[in-house]
């Protein structure tokens, strides 16, 4: 059973990393429809704006509260974030909450004793059981859209493994709060097992997504983007094979922590690059920084199981 004080600082370490993943998804969407779907891009406006205010409510109640790694990690957000939204906005239009980022750079970490406001307990629970509501509609939208893309009866400009990935971290999401609405202690080993298995693929997939969108005439880093893109897939083989315990996680996680180094700083100079000028591509750089701070995730998870 969890503690009061590991229930509070993990349901926040999981929001402030989560909660802008999903606002960002939405963004995504939104800027991905034609003209044609604006009630689809009404929709995914929304769903931004719903996740801008979990955002905010999250980090009011994040101050000397969460864990330092977590605010360390890279993960909330980077040095690039706010630039990042800032390009955005300059190439969309879309309005993206910065100050919200600025609140982040402000937060303090949580020392060795944490001495709960009134009522945090009841408040956090109360955001998870909203957060875990959002997420119910916000799975069953982006279903609708890989549906409809699929069966021909919607052109987007984001690709259909994209939207069935993003689906798939809103699906993560959920379980994880699930988790802690149930007052779950968490299995460190089997947890590996899991989120190694989970983050590969998304590794894999981004390297292939980054591939895709870089211009035709950036062939060394198309290059390297395709051989992230393989090496994450066999890890993933790999790991697929360690849940079914024919090889030891260890090998793994070790083969995995070099890896998503190498792709986190690839994804770094990638997002700098863009944020720059000197990459040709059709990244937006939010989705530079997105996915970078993906990697500084499964980073810090990689570096937990580890020890």
């Amino acid at each position: 059973m969890l503690s009061p004080m590991d229930y509070v600082r993990q349901s926040l370490g999981l929001h402030l990393f989560f909660a802008r993943i999903m606002k960002e998804h939405s963004f995504f969407l939104e800027v991905g429809f034609t003209p044609k779907d604006a009630d689809f891009t009404s929709t995914a406006d929304e769903f931004r704006r719903v996740f801008d205010d979990v955002l905010k409510d999250v980090i009011a109640l994040s101050d000397n509260t969460v864990s330092p790694a977590v605010l360390e990690s890279g993960e909330v957000i980077t040095p690039f974030t706010l630039k990042a939204e800032e390009a955005t906005i300059f190439f969309t239009g879309v309005r993206l909450a910065t100050q919200l980022t600025k609140m982040e750079e402000d937060l303090s970490p949580a020392g060795r004793s944490m001495d709960f406001e009134n009522g945090m307990v009841q408040k956090v629970y109360a955001l998870n059981h909203r957060v875990m509501d959002l997420l119910e509609k916000l799975i069953q939208f982006k279903s609708r859209i890989l549906r409809n893309v699929l069966n021909c009866r919607m052109f987007t400009l984001n690709y259909p493994l994209l939207i069935d990935h993003i689906m798939r971290e809103a699906k993560l999401y959920y379980r994880l709060l699930q988790r802690l609405q149930d007052n779950e202690e968490l299995d460190i080993n089997q947890e590996a097992y899991e989120q190694e298995l989970f983050w590969n693929r998304i590794m894999a997939e981004h390297a292939l997504f980054i591939r895709g969108l870089l211009d035709p005439t950036e062939n060394e880093l198309i290059i390297l983007a395709n051989n992230f893109g393989n090496e994450f897939n066999q890890l993933y083989e790999a790991s697929k094979e360690a849940t079914d315990r024919t090889l030891p996680l260890a090998r793994v996680t070790e083969e995995s922590l070099r890896a998503v180094r190498e792709i986190r700083d690839f994804k770094a100079q990638g997002t700098q690059g863009i944020l720059e000028c000197k990459i040709k591509s059709i990244i937006l750089p939010l989705l530079g920084d997105h996915v970078l701070r993906e990697a500084n995730h499964y980073l810090r998870l990689l570096r937990t199981y580890a020890e």
